[in-house]
């Protein structure tokens, strides 16, 4: 017995070879590399065509999963003013109509926003108490303290892009209303609001880049004239 365990064991042994040969193969790994790259690279090129990408989809317990991309074209700076402008919401936000920060200790916020939704051919307020916090330029997260939600929380992600000196903005979140809601009707609510939701920190975002940059243009030629003024009256 133990004579034919030891065959066993020696065929299996370029068995096992073979096969982590054949895992550890560039060529066997290439396939899943590919679709994964063509993925994204698909993904972004329709992102800087302009689209923008929702992806709702229910979870248990009745929770809606909501994600959001668009490309931005402004520095992540720019689009992290724009996401942390709580006061200002209320000003260039869909559905928004009052928003604003309760508190700040330089690591978490504390802000609040009351908003309008319409379902079918209802309408509600709705009143929200979050915290947010995150990394700088690169990732906010938030979650409600109190409000018109039994689940409430999510993130926004910033990916810079240098080649079009823009930014990839996604927002990710979890939503389920502490009111009674058919759940389709709340995937059909985010599948029409997420996008103007995006589009509008698109529009703020490339518009406060442009003013910034439109400025700079103003004070460098501004200043080229007074130098070339100075040395023309010695």
């Amino acid at each position: 017995m133990q004579k034919f365990g030891k065959i066993i064991h020696c065929a299996a042994l370029p068995l096992l070879a073979l096969l982590f040969a054949l895992l550890s193969s560039p060529l066997m790994a290439l396939p899943v590399t590919t679709v994964n790259s063509d993925a994204l690279s698909e993904e972004r090129a329709k992102l800087l065509s302009g689209e923008v990408i929702v992806t709702v989809s229910a979870l248990q317990e009745g929770v809606t999963s909501v994600e959001g991309k668009i490309y931005i074209a402004a520095p992540p700076k720019k689009v992290w003013q724009v996401i942390t402008d709580y006061n200002n919401h209320k000003n260039f936000v869909p559905n928004v109509i009052d928003s604003g920060i309760i508190s700040d200790n330089g690591i978490e916020t504390v802000m609040f926003e009351k908003g309008k939704s319409r379902m079918l051919i209802f309408s509600k307020e709705v009143y929200i108490k979050m915290k947010v916090w995150g990394d700088n330029l690169t990732r906010l997260c938030f979650q409600q303290i109190t409000g018109d939600f039994k689940v409430y929380h999510g993130e926004w992600l910033l990916v810079d892009y240098p080649q079009g000196a823009g930014t990839f903005l996604t927002y990710k979140a979890e939503v389920k209303p502490d009111f009674y809601a058919p759940a389709f009707a709340v995937r059909n609510v985010q599948n029409r609001d997420c996008p103007l939701m995006m589009l509008a920190m698109k529009k703020q975002a490339e518009f406060n880049s442009e003013e910034t940059l439109s400025s700079s243009r103003n004070e460098g030629e501004g200043g080229v004239t007074k130098n070339s003024a100075v040395a023309d009256n010695p």
